[in-house]
């Protein structure tokens, strides 16, 4: 087997030390922990810092995005209706597993340092090169038929959060054995998650 190299070494050193200090962690501290002599080192292989996090993202992105697309192919076959709880599950599901069969353990915490920096705007995680993850936003925004679309926009960017922040707890929880005895977590998150995304609009209920 070959070892990883330079460039992998940097991307997992990456992730993991921006998941656990944040995006302003020394770029020499991540030469360091993946073992380059070169200081400079992440500027050789990814520019900047916000080309090491917009490769980071892209790297993962790519597999969550054929898991997702297979998810929706299934999905379509079974002529499932499109609302919110399965699509949700095709967004979400993903998160659970795909990132750490490819060997992270510290990706959905990087996710939650990264969401506001302005180079994940840049990349534009439901562009074109994404198109899964697009549709199912998509379709997801499109499902929320009792909200006017102000509504539906301000509930996905609020579900987007809360989702990050739940994923961090539960990849938390699975790395230091924490999560062991508790049933049932990935339904869980989904649950709350869907109950966020579909709870009664209150100015409607306003005018009852």
């Amino acid at each position: 087997m070959t070892s990883p190299d330079a460039r992998e070494l940097i991307l997992l050193a990456g992730e993991r030390l921006i998941a656990d200090s944040g995006c302003a962690v020394s770029l020499r501290d991540i030469a360091v922990a993946a073992n380059q002599r070169n200081n400079s080192a992440v500027h050789y292989h990814f520019g900047s810092r916000d080309g090491l996090i917009a490769a980071i993202v892209e790297r993962r992105q790519q597999a969550l995005d054929a898991d997702r697309m297979a998810l929706l192919s299934e999905h379509d076959d079974a002529t499932t209706p499109d609302t919110p709880a399965p699509l949700l599950a095709i967004l979400v599901r993903p998160m659970f597993d795909t990132p750490y069969a490819e060997g992270s353990t510290h990706y959905a915490r990087f996710l939650e340092q990264v969401r506001t920096h302005p180079v994940i705007s840049a990349i534009d995680l439901h562009g074109e090169r994404w198109p899964a993850t697009k549709m199912t936003v998509q379709r997801l925004h499109r499902s929320l038929t009792d909200f006017p679309a102000a509504l539906r926009a301000q509930r996905l960017r609020a579900m987007s959060t809360v989702m990050f922040a739940l994923l961090a707890d539960y990849e938390r929880r699975r790395f230091s054995g924490a999560s062991h005895g508790l049933p049932d977590v990935e339904d869980d998150i989904l649950a709350m998650l869907t109950g966020l995304l579909t709870a009664p609009d209150p100015a409607a209920a306003r005018t009852h």
